[in-house]
């Protein structure tokens, strides 16, 4: 190997660990970083959407928003192609959910500089708030230091079955009271589609109840109130289905954190050494995986 390929190979090393190990001191700092950058950016494009309102009188606040979302986007678009050259070649960052999140959100700016008549076009409006919208997906970059948010992830896979089948269900109790409302009002009283009905069922089944529809009907109302009732009933399944699934996980996690001198199990993950006997723990399996994948190019 030539001493380049070695700096080069040594390079991408050092921000391996500066942007996905977090288990080293540099690693939690950089980490820290990150997460108020991405906070900060988020908090700011609250402020820009009342440009036009709330900081109406200032005379500079177009040319203050503009400036920062250039330093936020070339920070992120920074971010991104050391991510893409410092990730491991058996792994695809690109294609990967936090890889698309990063790409998505610092296009936006991009879009607008190669289409500047997008911003005076009124038919492109539309496009134009949903490009500023994409960029509040920034605050979904805060998931990649959550490491309970793995664990809720891979929770909700386990369940996606179960989850997939109440949902089904519920989807066809809204439709059959939704039609059956349809008919009893007659189409009156905002009821005056199908889908109208539907939302209606939705509205109620959640007990949010916006009373911009309500049945006028003696029949109308006696079905309202079976059907508040049974949301009411099973409002709280996927919550369960769930915890379940959650608590699964959590104890299997526990029980990875076995100590190698007194073999004692059941540790928490923050755990660093044995309630029982002191010694240090060993890290969580997996844990490392990447560093070793990292070391192993």
């Amino acid at each position: 190997m030539t001493s380049k390929a070695s700096s080069y190979h040594t390079l991408r090393q050092q921000g391996f660990r500066l942007l996905f190990d977090h288990n080293t001191a540099v690693g939690r700092r950089a980490e820290t970083v990150w997460i108020l950058v991405a906070m900060v950016s988020v908090l700011m494009l609250f402020f820009e959407s009342g440009e036009y309102t709330v900081f109406s009188g200032i005379p500079d606040a177009s040319n203050f928003f503009l400036w920062c979302e250039i330093t936020f986007t070339v920070i992120f678009t920074l971010e991104y192609l050391l991510r893409l050259i410092c990730t491991p070649t058996s792994e695809r960052y690109p294609t990967s959910f936090f890889g698309v999140i990063d790409l998505v959100t610092i296009l936006p700016l991009y879009i607008v500089m190669i289409l500047p008549g997008i911003t005076s076009t009124t038919e492109l409006v539309v496009l134009l708030r949903l490009l500023r919208v994409l960029r509040v997906l920034r605050v979904l970059k805060l998931l990649r230091y959550m490491n309970e948010a793995g664990a809720l992830w891979r929770s909700l896979l386990r369940a996606r079955h179960k989850l997939t089948l109440f949902f089904g269900f519920v989807g066809i109790l809204l439709c059959v009271f939704g039609g059956l409302m349809y008919a009893v009002e007659g189409g009156k009283d905002g009821f005056t589609t199908l889908a109208a009905s539907v939302y209606w069922a939705v509205v109620t089944l959640t007990t949010v109840g916006y009373g911009d529809i309500t049945p006028h009907t003696a029949l109308g109302r006696i079905l309202a109130s079976i059907l508040i009732l049974v949301g009411y009933s099973i409002i709280a399944v996927p919550t369960g289905i769930l915890t379940a699934y959650m608590s699964e996980e959590l104890q299997r996690n526990r029980q990875r954190r076995s100590c190698s001198f007194c073999h004692r199990i059941g540790h928490e993950e923050s755990a660093n050494f044995c309630v029982e006997c002191g010694n240090a723990l060993p890290a969580i399996p997996g844990m490392s995986l990447k560093g070793k994948r990292s070391a192993q190019e």
